[in-house]
Parts: structure tokens; sequence; C-alpha cells
């Protein structure tokens, strides 16, 4: 046995101290494996086989001649597959169809999984895959998404549907200054860098299954609900994820690998293409949303209204709640809100970095630039004379908001008193200048989560945590907090996540994860230190404790807990090719307690670089013929490359917490908030014209500099 002691000698801090990530040598050797690339003994291959109809039914699969074909091994599709179960309510709420695959012979959209090709080898599921004949009934489809659609109904999602007070009409009608604007934005995808990929395999009366997730937790909740299978009898391990945004929940791929483990009762893995990935692996709705400003002569609001419609499935409701940034950001006498859906055959959507918080802050923000021209006033000013001291729709106190610091260090840096406000003004031989910017806010939330601390006679200690990095630096961040807990070198603390086996934990997901795992880690190490300070001797397995914070975020008093951010943004336009070039951006947050500086200003510039590309780059097309896409790859959906990002930075502001034990707010989606906007901006400031439909390109430039503004 070994005696420990804590605390012994003076140390400093670990967090708020630049680390680069813990796992990072692995991650550039390749030591580090990914879903995809653990090998398994007897491992077959699944590959799925999609519809090639957006609506109908499957008459017949002619799956005799592809069992013939060499290595394969069986063909699961809606006659002999597992039946599993979607009648349940589950972390995230109810589960969506698409999910439980090969129950039925319907088709809602194209890309619909109708039939899983397992084979011994990848090569071989593929070809035979693609050898399988589908007959299809098919029947007439409706893929048109507009704002004028009839059948076009209010959805709850995670907040309410509607919201409203005052007379909106009656204050419009008083308003000095008005505006009235539609503004749209396209589907969008999260084409993260790793593909989707799930193996399953059943060990020993248990189900395991290595998946790329956003969740240990999460998946197992629902694999055993869809299953009906004991939680206790499922485990999952997603040690590393090349990427999530949002997509890394439970879908097809997961679901049709555990039915094909069972069915063969050996180890199956089923990877998903990154074109099937375009119907699988959800996406970002596109919208349609108007907006509605009235202002006295002071600049002050009125009323304020932001509708929202979004597209989802026919067989799953999914809201993008664009309009819930308003509900936070601005108030007025009449303040109208409300968030729809139509329903089409097309696949769900899903969450997508900043899920309505980033199309919206697009509507409010360019909006809000509108006003500030009409009214006369800088459109940071008009911001400061609204600013809420409260919620304004919960009427709740605010924790902490610190937008006007934000946006008085950005203008400082930025030199926005140089300005003119007069669009046009600026040019830099062919090309056109301008500045804008633009607000942005994200909800700062905890979720209960569980952790384990544990005290080795050798004086070190290991944190357990069903944590999931995603990419964002969480582990090592983690590792930073159980230090400072521990009041030890981070040399003396390893962090393990990924692996459901470690107890409940919080997903990746709403800028949630490293504020509730920090809480749950830090609890641990308090605890555990009070345990270490009673004994003298440390056992050969070690002393460990664990820790569970549902009571204490249940027990925080409610308020508004979001970070805030101001975007800064110079562009140059081409009225000659309608080609737009961001020159620079600039970032200043005010998201908590920075835990790693080096990973969070990493967080914050590629949230404000996919800013960049959703204003000017991203759009998913689809063809009405077939209810498919056009260019389904990353050859026909265009994303910001490094040519396309400019000088841009990110900084941050004191922000703290005082109910947060370790004063976390979250950064992951914070950096993409209003930075559409704040380029959007810009552009009107460079052309003054007016683009409410993203992206921002070439061709709109030259239709709206020949005309009238794109609405």
């Amino acid at each position: 046995m070994t005696t420990v002691t804590t605390g012994a000698q003076a140390r400093a801090a670990s967090v708020g101290t630049a680390h680069t990530r813990v796992e990072g040598r692995d991650k550039v050797t390749g030591a580090a494996r990914y879903s995809g690339e653990i090998p398994f003994a007897d491992l077959a291959h699944g590959w799925l086989v999609l519809s090639t109809v957006a609506r109908g039914r499957v008459r017949a699969l002619d799956t005799d001649a592809v069992l013939a074909m060499p290595g394969v091994v069986a063909v699961l599709d809606h006659r002999n597959a597992p039946r599993v179960k979607t009648d349940y309510v589950g972390m995230l709420g109810r589960p969506d169809p698409t999910c439980a695959v090969f129950q039925h012979d319907r088709v809602p959209h194209l890309g619909w999984p109708v039939a899983l090709v397992v084979a011994e080898t990848s090569e071989q599921a593929r070809e035979a895959a693609e050898s399988l004949v589908v007959h299809y009934e098919q029947e007439p489809h409706d893929i048109d998404f507009h704002g004028g659609r009839p059948d076009a109904y209010p959805v709850e999602g995670h907040m309410p549907a509607v919201t409203g007070k005052g007379d909106l009409d009656a204050e419009l009608a008083a308003s000095e200054h008005v505006v009235d604007a539609e503004y749209t934005t396209p589907e969008e995808h999260h084409n993260m860098m790793e593909p989707h990929a799930a193996t399953a395999r059943w060990d020993g009366g248990r189900l395991e299954v290595i998946d790329s997730n956003q969740g240990a937790t999460w998946v197992v909740g629902e694999l055993a609900n869809l299953f009906s299978l004991d939680p206790a009898s499922v485990r999952v391990r997603s040690e590393h994820v090349g990427g999530g945004f949002g997509s890394k929940g439970v879908r097809a791929h997961q679901v049709a690998a555990v039915m094909a483990a069972t069915t063969l009762r050996r180890p199956v893995r089923v990877v998903l293409t990154r074109r099937q990935m375009f119907s699988l692996a959800g996406y970002r709705s596109p919208t349609t949303q108007r907006v509605r400003l009235g202002a006295d002569a002071t600049g002050r609001l009125r009323a304020l209204e932001h509708t929202s419609l979004n597209v989802t499935s026919t067989v799953h409701e999914f809201v993008e709640p664009s309009a819930g940034v308003a509900r936070v950001m601005y108030d007025a006498d009449a303040h109208h809100t409300a968030n729809r859906v139509v329903r089409l055959d097309l696949p769900t959507p899903t969450w997508m970095r900043a899920p309505g918080e980033a199309p919206g802050s697009f509507a409010l923000e360019a909006a809000l630039d509108e006003l500030a021209e009409k009214c006369g006033i800088d459109p940071i000013e008009l911001r400061l004379r609204n600013e809420p001291d409260r919620g304004p729709v919960s009427g709740l106190p605010f924790a902490g908001r610190n937008l006007p610091a934000c946006f008085a260090e950005g203008a400082r840096r930025f030199g926005w008193a140089d300005r003119d406000p007069r669009p046009g003004r600026r040019r830099d031989g062919r090309w056109l200048l301008g500045t804008g910017t633009a607000a942005a806010s994200f909800g700062a939330g905890a979720g209960p989560s569980t952790a384990t601390a544990t005290a080795h006679p050798d004086g070190t200690f290991t944190v357990r945590i069903a944590a999931a990095d995603i990419g964002t630096g969480a582990r090592t961040a983690l590792t930073l907090v159980a230090a400072d807990a521990l009041d030890v070198d981070t040399g003396r603390v390893r962090v393990r996540i990924g692996d459901s086996d470690f107890g409940p934990a919080m997903i990746a997901g709403g800028s949630m994860g490293t504020r509730s795992w920090s809480w749950a880690v830090t609890k641990a190490a308090a605890e555990l230190r009070e345990r270490l300070a009673l004994s003298t001797d440390i056992p050969a397995e070690g002393i460990t404790v664990r820790s569970d914070t549902t009571a204490a975020i249940g027990a925080l008093p409610p308020a508004e807990r979001h970070s805030f951010g101001a975007q800064f943004a110079e562009v140059a336009v081409d009225v000659g090719t309608g080609e737009v070039r961001v020159r620079r951006m600039l970032g200043i947050f005010a998201a908590g307690r920075i835990v790693n500086p080096l990973t969070a200003r990493g967080q914050f510039l590629g949230g404000m670089i996919w800013g960049i590309s959703m204003a000017l780059h991203e759009e998913a097309v689809r063809d009405r013929a077939s209810g498919g896409h056009v260019g389904p790859d990353l050859a026909g959906y265009h994303v910001a490359t490094n040519a396309d990002v400019p000088h841009i930075e990110a900084d941050w502001i004191e922000d703290t917490d005082p109910n947060d034990p370790v004063g976390i707010k979250g950064i992951g989606e914070i950096g993409i908030v209003g930075a559409a906007a704040a380029i959007a901006n810009a552009v009107w400031h460079a052309t003054g014209v007016r683009h409410r439909s993203l992206p921002i390109r070439p061709d709109r430039v030259l239709t709206a500099a020949g005309g009238a503004p794109d609405a």
C-alpha cells in the first residue's frame, strides 16, 4: 500500500491554460482507432440498399440472385428482418421511425433503406447491394417547399411552438419605422470528416456496439428500447469520433448492424458512404422566415414578430426552432414568435450545429440591420437600445448577459468607429468593400451525469465518464478540470470516456457536454478527496467514488442561461462577376469560463468559418422530378475551404455564472450564430443591396445588382 496526500504544495491552475490534446499524438500517428477501423474476428460487412423512388411501396426484391453471389451470407428486408418497437419516449423524445428499418414495405422518401446485404467483405457486400433489383409501386411525391404552404402547422419541439404578447397590428401601425421581410435558408448537411459507422456483436449474451456517436448513454437507451432489451445488457463504445455536429445519434446503420448480428450471430459492421449520409444522417431543414419589426423614432422596438417554417418528413416531426432566437435577444411591447413545419416526401431533418439559432439569427439580425438603416441609427447602437433586462418571453433574469461588453470590445478591435454608414462608398479596385455586424446567442444548459474518480496507489488518478469527444477537445478539457479538482498536475490524471459502462452521462450536444461532464467530474473529485483525507492507505485496487449531478442540476434556480457574442465581418464584392470574398472576421464571445484556450479558440473559429460557408457556399439542391439531391457529395455540395477563409480572429471576455461550480457555459455552437448575418449585412454595406436568401451566390449578386433586392 502507498500513502498519498493531495494539495501538499501550491500548483498553478490547469483550467484556463492552453493545453494540447492529450490524445493528439495518437490521432496524428494513426494509433487512435475510429469505429470503422477496429478489427474483429469473423467480421461480416453490411451494405444498405436505398430506395430509388420518393414515394410508394416495395412490390418485390430479387434476392435469390444476390444470395448466390460470392461472399453474400444474408439479405435482410421487410419480409425477414427482426421486429423492433418504436412506441416509446427516449432520452431526447420519440424516435424517428427512419431508424426502425425493414418493418414495412412503404417508401416515404428517396433514399429510404429497403434492404441490407451482408457479405464476407465490404467489397462483396457493395457489389451485391448494387446488383439487387427492387420493384416498386411508385406514387406521386411532393417536395415543394415554400412559405405559402397551406398545410403548415405549429410544432412544439423542445420549446413552445407559439408565443405572444401585445397587439402586434396596433404596435406596427403606431411605429415610426417598420421592417417586413422574408428570409430563406437552404437545406444544409453536416458532412463531418468521419462517416457514420457501427459494428454490432453479441458477446456472452450481451449486445456490444462499437459506434461513432455523440452519447453512448443515448444510444444504449435507444437500442434497448428498439429491441426490447434490458439496458444493462447493452454496451456501446465510442472512444474517438471524427465530428458529429448533431448528426450522430441513432440511425439506420446501427439498427441494421444489430439486426444482422442478431440474425447471423457474428459481428457485423455497417458503414455509410458519403452519398448515403445525404439521405440517412439527417440535415438542417430549409427555412422560410418572416420578420416584422416596428420601432419608434428612437429605435426602441414596439413590435417584433418572427415566424419560421421548416420541412419535416411524413413519418416524423422535427422542428428547426428558428424563431426561438427572438425569444432571447430582443423585447417589444408586442412580441410574437412561431415555429411551424410542413410534411413533405423528404428525409427527416435533425439537429445541426446551433439548431434554430444559426438560421434564426440570420433572419433576425439581418432584419435588425435593415431597421437600423431605416432609423438612421448605428447597428450596434440599435441593439444596445433594445437590450432586455429579463427574458422577453420567459420573464426570467439572465444568468449573465454580457453582450454589450462583446460589442464594445469587438467594435474597438475591428475599428467600427471609423465606418462610414453609407453603403457603396468604399472601393479597392474592382471590389466594393463593406462591413457588417450581428449579435449571437446560444443556450447554456446542463444535463445530469455520473462520473467515477479512482485514486491509485502510485499517486495517479483515473476518471471515467461516458462523455463523447466529437473532435472538440472534451477529453483534454476534462483532464484539466479533473486535475484542478484533485489538486494535482495533469500528468497524474487519466480520463477515460466513450463507454456506456461508465454510467449515464449527458450527450455531446446543445453546447452542454463539457459543462455537464465537468460538473460530474468536479463532484466526484471532491468526494474522492474527502475519502482520501480520512484514509492514509490506498489498496491495490484503488479507492473509487461515483458522483451524480441529477439533484444539483435540478436545484438550479430558474434563469435565462446563454452564451453571447458579437460578430464582425468585412467583405469585398466584385459586381462584375458576383464574387463575394470575406476579407476579415472578428468574433468576441461571453461564454463562461474557458477551460482550454487552445481548443476553445478552435471551436469559435470553426463555427465562424462554418458561418462563412453558410453565407456564401452551402446549399443542397433537390431535383423535383426525382425527389433526390443534385450532387450529394463533396464535389456537388460546396463548403468553405482554405482559400475562402480570411484573416479571422476569435476572443472572449470575462463571463461567469455564480450557480455553476466550474463556471462553464458552452462554446460548441455560439461561433456559427450571427456569422452569416454579419456577412450578409456587410454585403449590403458594400453594395447597397439586401440579400435575404442564403447562400449569397454570384448569380444572386449579379441579379440583385441589376434590379430589386434579392428576396
